[in-house]
């Protein structure tokens, strides 16, 4: 066998691991009819199954706006959504520096929430997730999509399918900044 039968062998292979992943370009809308008052009704919350991707990816954004009121209960939900693991002093430290000025990034990731209204969610609060043809390209992770209002691009949720068969928080890149709300914005 040549070369070049060889690389097509290897790009059929490919193929076939992306095509049976998951079906690309979904997009699941959870919705939270209330939002939970602490931890405890975070984890009793229906998607905390976490048997889905989706539902671990909408929970992080829930998790991440308890932060500016109660930091404590946050890195209790966070915990919960890592599973195995637990967040490193390095998270620690990278959440602290991210809401030291910016505490309405995370509200940004509900439906409704724009520069123009300060980031003040729609009700119910919904999150939109999406995956696309590559989300699933490594075994047991998912790489899912979720919009922020003050946004230009979607920003990446990554879960991690445990052996227990739930989807944990393995990273996620939901903090970096985004267009202040009209009311802080000089320029606006």
């Amino acid at each position: 066998m040549g070369l070049f039968d060889s690389i097509k062998n290897k790009v059929n292979e490919v193929a076939k691991i992306v095509n049976t992943a998951g079906s690309g370009n979904k997009t699941v809308e959870v919705v939270f009819e209330k939002l939970p008052e602490n931890a405890e009704e975070f984890k009793a919350l229906p998607q905390a199954s976490l048997s889905d991707p989706f539902n671990t990816a909408a929970l992080t954004v829930l998790a991440l706006c308890f932060y500016p009121e109660n930091k404590d209960a946050s890195i209790e939900m966070l915990n919960f959504l890592k599973g195995p693991s637990t967040l490193s002093n390095a998270e620690l430290q990278f959440l602290k520096d991210r809401f030291a000025d910016a505490d309405y990034v995370p509200r940004s990731y509900f439906e409704g929430a724009t520069p123009a209204n300060s980031y003040l969610p729609s009700e119910p609060y919904t999150v939109k997730v999406s995956d696309n043809p590559y989300s699933y390209n490594n075994e047991n992770y998912a790489t899912l999509w979720i919009k922020s209002g003050g946004a230009d691009s979607p920003r990446q949720v990554t879960l991690r399918k445990a052996k227990d068969n739930k989807w944990y928080l393995w990273e996620q890149f939901l903090l970096p900044g985004i267009r202040k709300p009209e009311n802080e914005n000089p320029w606006a």
